[in-house]
């Protein structure tokens, strides 16, 4: 039985009236979407992305793009997804892969979380006129300072700090590898971090030495591949951090196809040229909170306890208990990543079916650390699906220290977010390792494009805190009392512990 073709998602069309064939469509497609048919450029809707590379690179606005022209007769069971699904896996028994973060039609916690503002009795502050403090220290925190005064009358500081991450803006930016995007978006990244007084994340799969320059703004990464991994590396790094799980696949590793294993991701990485990387499910020297206390003392012991070390985990249901014990474990942050976290390559089933928000997450974990006493023995970091100033002023009142943006930071490069990552063919030189893509992402002007995002987005955070009569980002994280639910059922106020809108 033959299953013959299914409709396309999208039908690409050519104004004849305005295109003057010149070829660039065809030049910038790296899918083969069009092709010339005697001395006319004709379009093969079937294999489009949307990722709007030839309308962005075509001079005379000729092509135009409709999602699903034709479509399945509508069923509330059986959506096109699910069909389209099955006829896939009909067809080649095999796992099907996705790219970036849950796509599911779920309503969004975040957009019906609303700020408070100031009036009145209880006036704002204009960040124009007033000092606002945004500088945040990522790390362990003394409950108390202890002090002596010495002979001369001075008073000195007792109490032993342990390193911190200062950072200008509680907005860094999270781990995307070399491998699952190309040096050249790394660099961009790397250089829009410098310029913000921010950091960024390596990703697991190491470092390449074109980074050198910027690695007092890198945090590296322990994965349970340990790609990359050796004393250099870790000497390398401002912080280092050891990724248990990730918001867009929790409870399986992570997953580099072998087409983008070129052979400087082999070497950088320390694998054969092609070959998949595939992480192990769990660290195979970690199943207890004693053993990955072991590996955070470990880490900590060859760095000479130089840099702190953060834990990164999935946000899943009993992600708070999970926190509370990486705040025993010597660690000096802990990640949590939202099921709406991006990644360049994951099983369809795991990226949409697998995991919890991060606003219910983290507003769990920071409760759960508050009520155990160990709140300021770990910072924690927020990330997945962090889209806007709004989102980061939230989730640092729901209890985060700071956040992680991914996908907010690739669109600022360019990415129209079509979630074929994992195919090593990004027209925007982002997600690829084909060296004619990667040249078309220039990491200058990138880098600015980048900065600009963060800036931007920090302004409107300094404008949101005043409003709400707030003028550090200290006074900020927890502070529920600025947040009201709309729309949120009872159970999801009482796991965020903020009040409905009009109470």
């Amino acid at each position: 039985m033959v299953l013959g073709s299914v409709p396309v998602k999208y039908r690409v069309t050519i104004d004849r009236d305005r295109c003057m064939e010149c070829g660039r469509c065809i030049e910038n497609c790296p899918y083969g979407t069009f092709r010339w048919e005697g001395d006319k450029i004709t379009a093969v809707s079937r294999n489009c992305t949307a990722c709007h590379r030839c309308i962005a690179m075509c001079p005379r606005d000729a092509i135009g793009l409709e999602e699903r022209p034709v479509d399945y007769r509508s069923h509330p069971v059986w959506t096109v997804e699910a069909r389209e699904a099955i006829f896939n896996q009909a067809r080649t028994g095999r796992v099907i892969l996705a790219g970036m973060g849950n796509a599911q039609p779920l309503p969004s916690i975040f957009d019906r979380l609303l700020l408070d503002a100031c009036q009145v009795t209880n006036p704002s502050i204009d960040p124009l006129r007033e000092p606002m403090e945004l500088r945040t220290y990522i790390g362990k925190k003394p409950k108390r300072l202890e002090f002596s005064r010495t002979g001369a009358g001075d008073v000195e500081l007792e109490t032993k700090l342990t390193p911190n991450l200062m950072l200008e803006t509680p907005i860094m930016i999270g781990h995307m590898s070399y491998g699952a995007i190309s040096l050249n978006a790394q660099l961009a990244l790397a250089r829009a971090v410098h310029k913000t007084g921010t950091f960024m994340g390596t990703g697991e799969g190491g470092m390449h030495p074109n980074l050198y320059p910027y690695q007092d703004r890198l945090i590296v990464q322990v994965a349970s591949g340990r790609f990359g991994v050796g004393i250099d590396y870790l000497e390398r790094g401002a912080a280092i951090e050891i990724k248990i799980g990730q918001g867009a696949k929790p409870g399986i590793g992570g997953h580099l196809p072998g087409e983008k294993v070129c052979a400087d991701v082999s070497c950088t990485r320390m694998i054969p040229l092609g070959s998949d990387a595939i992480s192990p499910a769990p660290h195979h020297d970690i199943y207890s909170i004693e053993d990955l206390a072991q590996l955070v003392r470990s880490l900590k012991e060859a760095t000479e306890w130089k840099k702190p070390v953060f834990v990164k985990i999935a946000a899943v249901h009993n992600a708070a208990a999970i926190a509370a014990g990486i705040a025993r474990s010597g660690a000096d942050a802990v990640v949590v990543d939202g099921f709406r976290g991006g990644t360049g390559a994951a099983p369809k089933v795991f990226r949409d079916h697998v995991g919890i928000p991060i606003e219910a997450a983290v507003s769990a974990v920071d409760a759960k650390l508050r009520d155990q006493g160990v709140r300021n023995e770990i910072s924690v970091i927020a990330s997945g699906g962090i889209r806007n100033s709004a989102d980061v002023t939230k989730a640092i009142a729901l209890g985060a220290d700071a956040i992680y943006i991914g996908t907010a930071a690739l669109v600022a490069m360019g990415c129209r977010v079509c979630g074929n990552c994992y195919r090593g063919l990004c027209p925007w030189g982002i997600a690829t390792q084909r060296p004619d893509l990667v040249a078309r992402l220039d990491p200058e002007k990138e880098a600015v494009h980048v900065a600009n995002l963060i800036e931007a987005w920090t302004l409107e955070v300094s404008e949101l805190m005043g409003a709400a009569g707030i003028n550090a980002i200290e006074s900020l994280r927890g502070n529920r009392d600025r947040l009201r639910g709309y729309m949120l059922d009872e159970g999801m106020l009482e796991v965020l512990d903020v009040l409905p809108a009009g109470a």
